[in-house]
């Protein structure tokens, strides 16, 4: 009995653990705006040891307008001291391309370990994988990614991309 109790419970935290993200729908109060991202109210998904992530999508009425699509990522206890004012984070793709955000450092000259990286063509990252994140600081701080994670980030992005 205490077996099966045990599988049980690492049953049940494996699969909370995976688990892709709700979706959360906001719409703005003139009807033309609405946003999809990921729900992150309890925890962040996480995309490698030390790297969480959100995954916005702000979707406007109209044919001119396009949809635009944001992926945050939070770096779980990363204060670098830096000689630059701004830091450049790199997601780098299977097939090499790159994906860059520059963030500007704090008056105090610390990166608060967040940023935001622009997602031109969802689609595309549909097909291949982040195979790793790359914090260039004082020194480069490379997050490798597992294909368990790679594979629950395309879930929830495919899922960002498809909520209505």
């Amino acid at each position: 009995m205490k077996k099966i109790l045990v599988m049980l419970t690492f049953l049940v935290a494996g699969l909370t653990a995976n688990a892709q993200a709700k979706i959360l729908k906001e719409v703005n109060e003139a009807g033309d705006v609405a946003s999809f991202e990921l729900d992150c109210t309890v925890k962040f998904q996480t995309l490698a040891k030390g790297l969480r992530y959100n995954i916005t999508r702000h979707e406007f009425k109209g044919p001119e307008l396009k949809n635009s699509y944001r992926l945050m990522l939070v770096m779980d206890g990363f204060y670098s001291k830096t000689l630059n004012n701004t830091m450049t984070i790199s997601a780098v793709l299977s097939d090499g391309t790159v994906l860059e955000a520059k963030k500007i450092i704090e008056e105090d000259g610390y990166f608060d370990g967040a940023c935001t990286i622009k997602i031109k063509d969802p689609k595309a990252l549909l097909e291949l994988h982040i195979v790793k994140v790359i914090v260039h600081a004082d020194k480069d701080v490379v997050y490798p990614l597992t294909a368990k994670s790679q594979e629950i980030f395309k879930k929830n992005l495919n899922n960002i991309y498809t909520a209505k």
